[in-house]
């Protein structure tokens, strides 16, 4: 099957493949460079979106309870300084 290289450098997975292997729009692909105009192409098994990976990182984070918020009196003052560096 054929397809054409976009102005920007991008190829598109024509649609009849996309389906049969059940292609998401976000999928990680890998391409290997195999011999001059040569090339391999992998698509990672599990699409998955900005908002899925930070959330299964976060939860997954081994320690918990690392954050204490400061007491009031630590926190920056509101008044403008007494001083200035030159």
């Amino acid at each position: 099957m054929t397809t054409i290289l976009s102005a920007n450098g991008l190829i598109e997975i024509p649609e009849v493949f996309r389906k049969a292997d059940a292609l998401k729009p976000g999928q990680r692909c890998d391409i290997e460079r195999v011999g001059q105009g040569d090339y391999r192409v992998r698509v990672e098994e599990k699409a998955e979106g900005p908002s899925e990976n930070w959330v299964e990182w976060l939860l997954a984070y081994p320690e918990k309870g690392w954050f204490v918020e400061p007491e009031r009196n630590e926190m920056t003052s509101l008044e403008p300084p007494t001083h200035f560096a030159e």
